[in-house]
């Protein structure tokens, strides 16, 4: 099997699983208990919270344990929304993740929702999101990495713009397809948000941060855990899970980049060599070490993905959260990818754990496919 679709989930570390399995079998006591055992599995879940703030220069105060990354975008936007008062601006990039997007469209009633527009690259239009940011608004939505093109934004610029422009409003960053693959520190946003199954942890566990001093609202109600800002019990088999996967990423972080990007540019200049076949997105070696988005024009994406398929080679054509959304891909839409091209898209996203014979295997069984594939297309 040669699993190339890293940015849907990952596979869990065997560190990480022997953690989960540990606080569910062994450790496996309330830690909102009084009695000694529970109190331990307070300190191992407060250990855990202090590490990954550490990891992005945050305070562990700031950091909210949550199911994942859709709860954590939720959360940020409507729990800063539901502390402020009156209406205003809502900014959101064309490009955002549907827990974000369409947040936001149900929100357009109520708010001036306003949307910036992309690059021919998929990175946000700095000079174009400062004509839409008005002393009026509320709140900025701009992904740290894009799920399915790997482009970067400029997080920093974006946070200083928006200070400028609008001192009151709030920048949030969905970070789960950046956090640990691209350089970021907490300081350059109001809310980050990550999940784990994106780096090796278990799946139905993330984080919100939250900076301190930032008015924002809980989004669960009941016994007030997480500084009653989600009640509910804990899930510290998710958490000390997420941890172990986040301990090993630390430890070898520089070894791990390089070989992401090793395979992602490996198999860019394979592909490269085949007619027809364009990147969608940065240059290789310029965008996220771990996403790559490739059309092969005369080819339908799903086709080649199910061919692929039969030869155990998994990969996508999208978000693996749009890919029951029948229609046209407003990722590759917002980007001025259309048609032909965008019929044709397939995205490669890689592990640490991937090797540069996988790409090699991959790049030769698509070269077999696409002869085939096209002359059938022509008939």
């Amino acid at each position: 099997m040669i699993y190339l679709d890293n940015s849907a989930t990952t596979r869990t570390l065997p560190a990480a699983a022997e953690a989960a399995q540990y606080y569910m079998s062994e450790s496996f006591f309330n830690p909102a208990a009084a009695y000694s055992p529970a109190v331990e599995s307070e300190r191992a879940v407060n250990a855990a919270r202090a590490r990954l703030a550490g990891a992005m220069n945050a305070a562990a105060d700031e950091i909210v344990f949550t199911s994942g990354g859709t709860e954590s975008n939720n959360m940020a936007i409507y729990g800063s929304l539901g502390a402020m008062r009156g209406q205003g601006r809502l900014v959101v990039s064309a490009v955002e993740h549907p827990s974000v997007y369409e947040v936001m469209k149900r929100l357009s009633p109520e708010y001036d929702v306003v949307e910036a527009g992309v690059d021919q690259q998929g990175r946000v239009d700095v000079a174009g999101l400062a004509q839409l940011v008005t002393p009026g608004t509320r709140f900025v939505s701009v992904m740290q990495v894009n799920n399915e093109t790997g482009a970067i934004n400029d997080i920093p610029a974006i946070y200083k713009l928006v200070k400028r422009e609008a001192p009151g409003a709030l920048l949030h960053v969905d970070g789960v397809q950046g956090f640990l693959k691209v350089p970021f520190e907490a300081r350059n946003c109001d809310f980050y948000t990550v999940s784990g199954h994106k780096f090796h942890g278990p799946k139905g566990v993330g984080a919100l941060y939250v900076k301190k001093g930032t008015r924002f609202l809980g989004g669960q109600i009941g016994g007030g855990q997480e500084k009653n800002l989600r009640s509910g019990t804990t899930n510290t088999p998710g958490i000390m899970g997420m941890d172990a996967a986040l301990q090993y990423y630390l430890a070898n972080q520089e070894t791990m980049w390089e070989n992401m990007r090793a395979c992602k540019l490996h198999l860019a200049e394979n592909l490269l060599a085949l007619p027809d076949v364009f990147i969608n997105g940065p240059a290789p070696e310029e965008g996220a070490p771990h996403i790559l988005n490739v059309s092969f024009l005369g080819v339908r994406g799903e086709v080649l993905l199910h061919a692929l398929e039969e030869k155990k080679i998994y990969v996508s054509t999208g978000s693996a959260c749009s890919a029951h959304k029948k229609g046209k891909n407003r990722i590759l839409n917002a980007m001025g990818v259309t048609g032909e091209r965008q019929e044709g898209a397939i995205r490669f996203s890689f592990s640490a754990f991937n090797t540069p014979g996988e790409m090699d295997e991959t790049a030769a069984a698509i070269a077999d496919l696409l002869g085939l594939l096209r002359r059938f297309k022509r008939r």
